[in-house]
């Protein structure tokens, strides 16, 4: 599995490390209650949106546990659904009768102010160079994290600083390709910003998204001496998204890495969760 990793968030893009992963981290413990004071949008891979209210979760130490109980389905309605299927597709059983719906977690961070979902089979991976690292126990190239700008470096107003997202974009691209800078020969990257845009979220804060597409390619005999010995061959294809905000004069960024060929199956619980991301005042 390739687990991202930067020493200094933005040092290439922006100009700006990261904090010293010898910080001491301090969770507060948060009241279930206080931590999920109003509906909480979790996407489904239904037509229908759905929200889960304060009683529909569990607190399991520094996380709360959100469980999406909307999604049962009762087993006579599921065979109607798929007995009509069948009918109206002139007996072609559907490719997919419905699609199982996922579990997020919250994760509240409040000393240092930022909080996401994240898939609940999803496992944290200490020690990986981020602020925080979540990754899929199956899919291995998947994983979501934090990176925090240190504020004694430059200290940020709003996410305006980083320019037009058309800017942000091409710096968080930047700085992607720098963390995957190899020595080894034969190694070639391609890669391409695909959106930006910015959001105002219902925290009242104006939030950047970016994506970008990187595909890295090595020869299978970079010894060759011949050219045609040498013969590229794909290595990886994935997709980063990030959602960058600005608080506590610090730059955040939730990063998701996935492969592209997954992503069309699993977009909509990845946009769930850059949704979610926020940044918040940390208390004095």
């Amino acid at each position: 599995m390739r687990i991202l990793q930067a020493s200094n968030i933005y040092g290439v893009a922006f100009g700006i490390p990261s904090l010293s992963s010898s910080r001491t981290k301090r969770h507060a413990t948060i009241p279930t209650g206080e931590a999920l004071a109003k509906s909480v949008p979790i996407a489904s891979k239904f037509s229908e949106q759905h929200f889960l209210k304060k009683g529909d979760m569990e607190k399991e130490g520094n996380s709360v546990v959100l469980e999406k109980k909307d999604f049962a389905v009762p087993r006579r309605k599921a065979m109607a659904l798929i007995f009509s299927s069948f009918v109206l597709s002139n007996y072609e059983l559907p490719k997919v009768a419905y699609a199982q719906s996922i579990e997020f977690r919250e994760y509240i961070d409040t000393f240092d102010g930022y909080s996401f979902l994240y898939p609940r089979n999803w496992i944290q991976v200490r020690g990986a160079g981020a602020d925080i690292f979540f990754r899929d126990p199956l899919v291995l190239d998947e994983n979501l994290s934090v990176e925090i700008s240190s504020p004694s470096s430059s200290k940020y107003k709003s996410v305006k600083d980083l320019g037009p997202p058309q800017e942000a974009g091409k710096g968080v691209l930047r700085q992607y390709l720098t963390e995957f800078m190899s020595t080894r020969l034969g190694v070639r990257r391609e890669s391409s910003v695909l959106s930006t845009s910015s959001r105002v979220a219902d925290d009242g804060k104006l939030y950047y998204e970016v994506e970008v597409n990187i595909k890295s390619y090595a020869n299978n005999n970079e010894l060759a001496v011949m050219p045609q010995d040498r013969v590229a061959r794909l290595e990886w294809d994935r997709r980063y998204l990030s959602v960058l905000g600005v608080e506590n004069n610090c730059l955040y960024e939730l990063r998701i890495q996935t492969p592209e060929k997954v992503f069309s199956q699993e977009e909509s619980d990845i946009r769930a969760i850059m949704e979610s991301f926020r940044v918040n005042k940390i208390a004095a």
